[in-house]
């Protein structure tokens, strides 16, 4: 039996496809030839998690304590979870399985970067609750408050891309408003759906996916 290295908890369609491009991709970067990254993708339903989020709940803690438990069945080296929302009900679990959490990863870089204000483009949710300004207040990493109007339009696009509906002249719009927060302050994309979106050619922009997949990749040297 082959040895999985990394497991992908397979989520919405749009979202998994990107995450496997990607990994891919960048695994490909690294090893040459022909060369496509050896992972298991454990799929589930969708819809049983998202009709929870973005809320915390028992319901959802034994449906994806669940989920853990099936992954690491594959005696991984990293676990990824495509969703960043998800990632409060893994804390709420304290589990010691080998999840790529975005938040740690994500924090250890903008230090590295030695950025300590940030604007946060994420769902409407994760932009409005303390779960992830918290974090980065806890480690002193300041979050810049957006407009309502621009938060808004954010989730406009992230609900877009889900639906794989998103137009060039909405994506045009948004990576307008990318590039002129990033004029002052890193932007960090804290959703995924967004991260499908990151134009990938400024410096000022952290994605928390992207982050993810390049440490997993990292795991499995």
């Amino acid at each position: 039996m082959i040895n999985n290295n990394l497991v992908l908890l397979g989520l919405g369609s749009r979202t998994t496809t990107y995450y496997l491009s990607v990994l891919n991709d960048l695994y490909n970067k690294e090893n040459g030839e022909y060369s496509t990254c050896p992972l298991v993708v454990f799929n589930v339903d969708f819809n049983d998690v998202n009709s929870l989020l973005p809320n915390t709940s028992e319901t959802l803690d034994r449906l994806v304590e669940g989920y853990l438990r099936d992954m690491e069945s594959f005696k991984p080296n990293a676990i990824i979870i495509p969703n960043i929302t998800l990632h409060e009900t893994v804390d709420r679990l304290h589990n010691d399985s080998e999840v790529l959490h975005p938040l740690h990863l994500t924090v250890s870089k903008l230090k590295q970067n030695n950025w300590g204000k940030i604007v946060l483009f994420g769902s409407l949710y994760s932009m409005r609750s303390d779960y992830i300004s918290s974090y980065f207040k806890a480690n002193t990493i300041e979050v810049i408050s957006l407009s309502e109007d621009d938060m808004a339009f954010i989730d406009t696009v992230r609900k877009e891309v889900y639906k794989g509906t998103e137009t060039a002249t909405l994506v045009e719009k948004f990576h307008k408003l990318i590039a002129r927060y990033a004029a002052k302050y890193p932007v960090v994309l804290g959703c995924t759906e967004l991260s499908v979106l990151n134009p990938k050619n400024n410096e000022h922009i952290m994605d928390m996916a992207q982050v993810q997949m390049e440490t997993a990749i990292g795991s499995m040297r």
